[in-house]
Formats: structure tokens, C-alpha cells, sequence
């Protein structure tokens, strides 16, 4: 009897109105994300002033939702391996939504560390959102779409400014929290429609399942699936024959059903790990962890320089302390720069990722990172740290994408969830860690020593990608 697999009815159907849906649905997760961390640059100072709490307890709200992702990412992985992609992002998507609501009504302080910390538990499964996409997007498109996805983000963290300077000049922080929640909120609403992952179903053995969602989607589509039904072939795993496998790059064609993938999605969780630390995938893995951790050690890095640098700048060279409204507005203004600064950073992204494939695409951003970042060891001028922190978000924010898009293309679809939420939850470790360098050594005038240490972590993680084994562009997900 004729069959196909998962990749060839993606392939059949191409990227049409069903793909659309599922890039809005998890583009909104991703866009809920960024807004969640956005809103701790805007909230610490107010929660602090209204409380009247040492600057550690300020930044000590940062770091319990830094703490939350790191749990959440783990967790969230394994669930959504173990039970399954839409069981991970209801249940996530319900205590991001309910804890932001809450937080907004917190009576004091330890009530609201409480709260954000369950918010980050539940902002720690947004990486699920990104697999679950890419496992509806053919290859041939992956790379395109997974920059377009990656504009929601882009999209939330300009929002999130623009509710803050709109929220916080009338009203008071609490409702600044509760609009936040609000893209959750609708998400929450929207689940009924959010299908399973294909993918998913098939490494489970649940071929009725993923044919009737393949259905679902060829309708939408208004195309036909390929002729047969759909199956997996027991005999792929067992004998590789395929010359591709042994120079270190991803085989060309793999079926997505395999026996191993069966097996390992039945043994759940450890059986995941073990393939994570299997001589297969451990350097990839190391790797992938290291160059995770730098990029969200830049990425949340860059983001407080923004708000940070320019006022070291005059304390440290004037001993001058600007007035607090000035204040809020420059944060506003910087803000809003950078966070455009991701834009130029997709599209460079997009054009270069399918045509030089994605290992020489990270490391180029990340060395271009390290050269708009170095300038600013010393004290310039206010309009050129804003030009140079701009370049240096534009090339971080590209890196970080093609990650996101790299790692999931890495792992088979049995251990993927976790491969990326472990490397996820090692990326919060430098959101938790660069607060030290970012604002610490500049609050103490140590700008130099700040950047040297943004231009090693940059420069190391550049060196990494170009020792991943395997080039993933134009292959098929496992």
C-alpha cells in the first residue's frame, strides 16, 4: 500500500491559510512573553517607590521571575513531550493569565514576588509555542517563517513601551500589569481552535489522529494530501545507510515515525534526556546550552544598558543625577529605539539564513554584536551609545532567532520540547546573571569592565557556533 509521511504532506501542502492561524495563535505567545519581560524595565522603580524598598528588593523582583522561567522552562519541555504540545500551552498559558491578573492585585510586596514568580513559571513554556509552530511549517520555509514569527516578539516589546508611557502617566502600576495579562487572556479564549501537533501524533502512534488534523489542514489549504496513508517506516532507524549521517550533517530525508522516536515518546522524560546526552546529540547539546545562555546573557543584557548606560554616563563623568520624570522619559525614548533596532536585525536575518544556513548566520551576528558593543567601553556621547546600542540589538536579536529556529531543528520530535526548554531554562541562568554586569558594574562606574565582559561571552558563543556539528538548513524535522 502507497504511503507518505508527515514531512511529505507538509511539503504537498505548503505554507497556506491553516499555517497562517497557527503562526498568529503562537506568534501572540510569543508577542505575551516579551511584554511579561519587558515590564520589569517599567515596574521595579514604582514598586519600589510606593513600598519604599531597598534597591535589592527591586531587583529581586526581576530575579523571581527570572527564577520562575528557569523552573517553567524545564517543566513546560517535559510536559509537552511527555502529554503532549497543546497540554503544555493550555496549562501554561492558564497560570501566566491568572497569576498576571493576581499580581495586579497584590497588597504588598511579598504577595507580589509570590505572584511574578508563577508568572514566570508559566512565561517559562513560551519556547513550546516555537516548536509547536515549526512543526506545522515545511522545510522548505522554516527559516523564512521562523523570522516572521520571531516579529511578534519584536511587536510585544514596542507594545509593552507603549503601554507604559500611555498606562503609567495616568494611572498606577497595577493596571500596567493587568493590560499585560491580556494577551494571555485571549489566548486562553482562543484554545479551542489550537490543534495538535502532526508531528506529535505520529511519534505517538496516534495515526488517526495526525491524519485527521492533516485533513483538517489540506481543507484549509484547499489542496489534497498525497495519495496513500499515512505511516512510518519501523526499518529507518534500525540500519542507517545514508552516507550523510556520518560527515555530521542531518540526513536529507527522515521519516518522521520512527521506532525509536515511539519508543523514546513512551519511556518519557529520562528516555528524552538520554538522548540529549547520547553521543549522537552531547556536543550539539553543550553547544546549543552554552550559545543559549549567551545570547539571553546579550539579549537581557542590551535592554538594561539601554536604560542604564546613558545615565552611568552622567553620574559617573559629572557626578550628575537626572530628576526622575527626565528619567522615565529618556527610559522611554531608549526604549522605544532599540526595541525598533529588532526589526533591521529580522529582516538581515531572514535574507541570510537560508543562504548561508544557520551556523555562519549566528556566528557573523554575534561577532557584528561584539563590534557595536565594543566602542562603548569608554564614555561617548548620548546619540552614539543610542546608535551603537541600536546595531548591537539588531545583531543580537538576529542571533537569538536563528537559534530558536536552529535548536528545534536539531532534536527528534520525541525529545524536542525538552532539548529546547533545558537549553532555555540554561539561557534564563544569563537573564538572572547579567542584571550584576549590566546595571551593577555600571551603577559602580565600571563601565570597561562591563563591556569586556558582554565582548568575551559574545565572542566565546560565536566561536561555539561555528563549532556545532550539524548544519540544519533545508532538512527535514525529525
Amino acid at each position: 500500500m502507497e504511503t507518505y509521511t508527515t514531512d511529505d504532506a507538509l511539503t504537498a501542502m505548503g505554507f497556506g491559510k491553516f499555517q497562517a492561524l497557527v503562526l498568529v495563535y503562537a506568534g501572540t505567545g510569543w508577542l505575551a512573553d516579551s511584554m511579561e519581560l519587558m515590564l520589569l524595565s517599567f515596574v521595579g522603580p514604582l514598586v519600589r517607590q510606593q513600598w519604599n524598598v531597598s534597591a535589592q528588593h527591586e531587583s529581586l523582583l526581576s530575579s523571581v521571575v527570572f527564577t520562575g522561567m528557569l523552573i517553567g522552562a524545564c517543566s513546560w519541555g517535559y510536559i509537552s513531550d511527555k502529554y503532549g504540545r497543546r497540554t503544555a500551552l493550555l496549562f501554561s498559558i492558564i497560570l501566566t493569565t491568572g497569576a498576571g491578573f493576581l499580581s495586579a492585585l497584590s497588597p504588598n510586596y511579598i504577595s507580589l514576588l509570590v505572584f511574578r514568580f508563577l508568572v514566570g513559571i508559566g512565561v517559562g513554556g513560551t519556547h513550546v509555542f516555537s516548536s509547536w509552530f515549526l512543526e506545522f511549517v515545511p522545510a522548505k520555509n522554516r527559516g523564512t517563517w521562523m523570522i516572521v514569527f520571531s516579529v511578534f516578539w519584536t511587536i510585544g516589546t514596542i507594545l509593552e513601551a507603549s503601554l507604559a508611557w500611555i498606562v503609567l502617566s495616568r494611572l498606577s502600576w497595577r493596571w500596567l500589569l493587568a493590560f499585560t495579562a491580556i494577551p494571555c487572556f485571549v489566548l486562553l479564549l482562543l484554545f479551542v481552535i489550537a490543534p495538535e501537533s502532526p508531528r506529535y501524533l505520529c511519534v505517538q502512534n496516534r495515526i488517526s489522529d495526525a491524519t485527521l488534523v492533516l485533513e483538517r489542514m489540506a481543507k484549509a489549504n484547499k489542496v489534497v494530501l498525497p495519495p496513500g496513508v499515512l505511516a512510518y517506516h519501523k526499518e529507518a532507524q534500525l540500519v542507517d545507510h545514508n552516507p550523510a549521517s556520518q560527515n555530521g550533517h542531518l540526513p536529507v530525508r527522515e521519516n518522521d515515525c520512527t521506532l525509536d522516536n515511539v519508543m523514546s515518546s513512551k519511556s518519557g522524560g529520562i528516555a528524552a534526556l538520554r538522548r540529549l546526552f547520547s553521543p549522537k546529540f552531547l556536543r550539539s547539546t553543550l553547544l546549543i546550552w552554552f550559545v543559549w545562555f549567551a545570547n539571553s546573557f546579550a539579549y537581557y543584557g542590551l535592554v538594561l544598558l539601554s536604560s542604564q548606560l546613558s545615565d552611568a554616563n552622567r553620574r559617573c563623568t559629572s557626578g550628575q543625577k537626572s530628576g526622575v520624570q527626565q528619567k522615565n522619559v529618556n527610559l522611554y525614548k531608549d526604549v522605544f529605539i532599540t526595541s525598533l533596532a529588532e526589526f533591521p536585525g529580522l529582516v538581515i536575518s531572514a535574507i541570510i539564513v537560508d543562504w548561508f544556513g544557520r551556523k555562519a548566520t549566528m556566528w557573523i551576528l554575534l561577532f557584528g554584536c561584539c563590534a557595536f558593543l565594543g566602542p562603548l567601553a569608554v564614555h561617548q556621547k548620548e546619540s552614539v551609545t543610542t546608535a551603537l546600542l541600536f546595531g548591537a540589538r539588531a545583531c543580537g536579536m538576529g542571533s537569538s532567532t536563528v537559534l530558536c529556529l536552529y535548536a528545534p531543528e536539531v532534536y527528534p520530535t520525541s525529545a524536542r520540547s525538552t532539548g529546547v526548554g533545558i537549553a532555555t531554562a540554561i539561557g534564563k541562568i544569563g537573564g538572572i546573571v547579567c542584571p550584576i554586569i549590566a546595571v551593577g558594574m555600571l551603577r559602580s562606574c565600571h563601565q570597561m569592565q562591563a563591556v569586556v565582559v558582554f565582548e568575551l561571552v559574545l565572542g566565546l558563543a560565536g566561536v561555539a557556533c561555528i563549532l556545532f556539528p550539524v548544519e540544519t538548513k533545508g532538512r527535514e524535522m525529525k
